[in-house]
């Protein structure tokens, strides 16, 4: 098994298995609904697929963000401990800046794509060790851009995989190794709107939830994930 690291959405890398990491905050909030109880979880590149999406799948819910706020009209912003509560629908569907994009793009390179988190790192590693296949991580950056929240939950994901390693699959390794633990991490580089520390807190717990997200096919517009 051969594992690589792309560090940011727009590399090219295809590979069998893909883990798609986007910790601050969607595959985090992806993870913590799937755990909470929902069915599936429709993610949308535009606001606008997702407010059509509820019209024909539904009944459910809108969550996302954009530029780290809550979309005005939406259930949710793009928080894992809003959707924490067990739900009353099935489906939660979801738009964001980064994270659903580089879902959507991770659909069209790799067989199988899950999502990693650090609330699912040792059930995410367990499951692509598992599969004895190249693996590639893919990070959903920051507008396009390194981020380094995202590097160091890859590196720690890599940690656990004991694969050989790319160029890039090493550097996350040393990234991981700088910081003492996952919220010295996550809070290296502080952004976004007051409040976000909570969310921060919340997505920096590790190996706390069994489940591993993953693709199952397209709904319209949008990538089905699926326990």
């Amino acid at each position: 098994m051969l594992v690589h690291v792309a560090f940011t959405p727009g590399e090219q890398t295809p590979a069998p298995i893909g883990i798609v990491v986007d910790v601050l905050r969607a595959t985090s909030t992806m993870t913590q609904a799937i755990a909470a109880g929902y069915r599936r979880v429709l993610c949308c590149a535009e606001i606008d697929e997702a407010r059509a999406l509820a019209e024909t799948e539904g009944p459910a819910k809108l969550a996302g963000e954009r530029r780290l706020e809550a979309i005005p009209g939406f259930d949710f912003g793009n928080s894992p401990r809003e959707v924490a509560e067990k739900p009353d629908v099935d489906t939660l569907i979801l738009s964001t800046t980064n994270g659903t994009r580089t879902i959507l793009a991770a659909a069209e390179r790799c067989e199988e794509v899950v999502l990693g988190s650090l609330l699912n790192l040792s059930a995410v590693a367990e499951e692509a060790r598992g599969r004895s296949a190249d693996v590639a991580i893919f990070c959903a950056g920051f507008k396009g851009s390194f981020a380094l929240d995202d590097a160091y939950c890859a590196g720690r994901i890599i940690a656990l995989l004991g694969a050989e390693r790319s160029d890039a699959a090493i550097a996350a390794g040393l990234v991981a190794q700088s910081f003492g633990t996952a919220l010295e991490a996550l809070n290296a580089w502080t952004y976004g709107p007051p409040g976000l520390e909570q969310d921060i807190l919340f997505c920096s717990r590790e190996s706390v939830l069994p489940v591993v997200p993953r693709l199952s096919g397209m709904v319209d517009v949008a990538a089905e994930i699926v326990p």
